[in-house]
């Protein structure tokens, strides 16, 4: 699909004024008019730039699998650390005296190994809610940012807008829904987490 001039200049404008650029899937189907430098380099800076946010998210996704990893490491750890202390409270119990001090230090092992384990998992939940929320909201600012552009676009060159109008209006709709499943999906994980 090649770019016609007055997108070519919006889209050149909008790169040098605001430095936001195109991104995904449509940039595999753009194609400068002949011979245009301009928009080639355009479209391969978009290109790269494109390839290196994706690059960053797998990257995220790969920190928050050696997190789980670690998690279930250090569940496997506090698993044997309790059954050893069980093993010493059942060995111990020849004198009264020894196996309640046993079990005083048995079951402050296990709060601090519990505390310790729920205190990384509440780290590694924020980190993943607050990428996740870092990104939905990107995605939301970006696609209405660029729906209003195209529609304040349509009014001043007074293009026909009642299409476009209906669109704005029900994207910035469906972003306002968006915006509140993202925020109720954090307080249900919040909630979810909590052990009452």
């Amino acid at each position: 699909m090649k770019l016609n001039e007055l997108s070519r200049d919006s889209l050149l404008k909008l790169a040098n004024d605001k430095k936001i650029y195109l991104e995904g899937n449509i940039l595999k189907i753009l194609e400068s008019a002949d011979g245009d430098v301009e928009v080639e380099e355009y479209l391969k800076f978009c290109k790269d730039k494109d390839t290196t946010a994706r690059r960053k998210r797998l990257q995220v996704t790969k920190q928050v699998q050696q997190q789980n990893k670690e998690l279930v490491d250090k569940q496997k750890e506090t698993d044997s650390l309790m059954i050893e202390l069980q093993n010493a409270l059942d060995t111990a119990q020849k004198s009264e005296e020894e196996a309640n001090k046993l079990r005083e230090v048995a079951e402050k092992s296990k709060d601090k190994a519990l505390e310790d384990l729920d205190l990384i998992q509440r780290k590694s939940q924020f980190k993943l809610i607050g990428t996740i929320v870092r990104v939905a909201l990107f995605v939301i600012l970006g696609v209405g940012i660029l729906t209003t552009v195209m529609y304040a676009f349509a009014i001043v060159t007074d293009k026909e807008t009642q299409i476009i109008g209906s669109t704005w209006s029900n994207m910035f709709g469906i972003l306002l829904t968006n915006a509140f499943s993202i925020v109720g999906t954090i307080m249900g994980v919040k909630y979810a987490s909590d052990k009452e």
